[in-house]
């Protein structure tokens, strides 16, 4: 994943864990697409990356405001929760998943490779 051509564009977001914020909802995405793309040993690697950065648990404000940010942007119901929790906690959403390409308070770099 970081050896990849698009990892590589993010080794300046996540060299400085400390300032990250990671949603449980993200944890889970990671995990599953590292299940189904990697061995067990990097899925288990990347689990315990996700750790050194602040790991937020969804709740209640954070789960009604994604219900109005779905509504409102056209999202699926995770990429709404992953979007409320920045939101809420004042964060920038740094991502390569172009469902959130144009929104507010998004850093979108596209994967390399991918038009």
């Amino acid at each position: 994943m970081l050896g990849s051509a698009t990892g590589k564009k993010y080794l300046a977001v996540l060299a400085d864990a400390q300032h990250l914020m990671v949603p449980t909802l993200v944890q889970y995405e990671l995990r599953r697409w590292a299940l189904r793309e990697l061995d067990e040993s990097q899925a288990d690697q990347i689990q315990v990356a996700s750790h050194a950065a602040q790991v937020v648990v969804l709740d209640e404000v954070v789960a009604l405001y994604a219900a109005e940010l779905a509504s409102r942007y056209r999202l699926h119901a995770l990429d709404a929760m992953i979007y409320a929790t920045a939101l809420v906690h004042k964060a920038e959403l740094v991502t390569c998943d172009a469902h959130f390409e144009g929104l507010p308070n998004v850093a979108y770099l596209s994967k390399v490779g991918v038009s």
